[in-house]
């Protein structure tokens, strides 16, 4: 039997570095991969669907809501995201282990489908140093910035929900914390007992 890959979800604030840690753990752990969404809006210059977004048109979004397509989706403005269900299962089909990066509403939805789940919270080490991030991309005015912290502090009253909660204070260190839950979820009875099965019976059989 081949082994299944883990879903994980991970969540977190806009500025405690979630992307960049999530590009960071893809670039050293070759078994995970990473949801790309299904989307209504306009792709931008220097993206390429199927890659950044599954760039597809609100008529055809609708059907696939109605056709219960997709794990987890939500309306943002005028434009929606979602994650393919079916997507996700063949690529843990095929043993590969998949991130979901979504907020906190998304990640309920998931967890009622796919219970099974693994879930992640990544926060910054204070608000100051959260206001610092926001502010150092230099492309935001006093007015979003305010508005991103306010919809940080929503987002972070609901840590709690998650298994795992990790720190973005020291980057490397936060990776690691990162990759140790991976690495966790792999060494775990079953998932052992299915990919040394071999070595397993030829321990027990002398």
């Amino acid at each position: 039997m081949k082994q299944l890959g883990t879903l994980f979800v991970i969540s977190a604030p806009s500025g405690a570095g979630k992307t960049s840690l999530v590009k960071a753990l893809l670039e050293q752990d070759k078994q995970v991969c990473v949801s790309v969404s299904h989307t209504t809006r306009e792709m931008r210059p220097g993206e390429e669907n199927g890659k950044d977004y599954n760039f597809v048109p609100m008529e055809q979004f609708n059907q696939m809501i109605e056709q219960s397509q997709f794990l987890e989706f939500a309306e943002v403005f005028t434009n929606k995201y979602g994650t393919s269900q079916l997507w996700v299962e063949e690529q843990l089909q095929q043993g590969k282990d998949v991130i979901l990066e979504i907020d906190w509403q998304g990640a309920q939805q998931v967890r009622r489908l796919m219970p099974e789940c693994v879930s992640v919270f990544i926060l910054p080490p204070s608000t100051d140093e959260l206001r610092n991030r926001l502010t150092g991309r230099g492309t935001d005015s006093d007015e979003v910035i305010n508005h991103r912290m306010s919809e940080a502090l929503s987002e972070m009253s609901h840590y709690g929900e998650y298994q795992y909660l990790i720190i973005n204070d020291e980057f490397s260190t936060a990776l690691q914390d990162l990759q140790a839950v991976f690495t966790a979820r792999r060494l775990e009875l079953d998932k052992q007992q299915l990919k040394l099965s071999s070595l397993l019976s030829g321990l027990l059989s002398e």
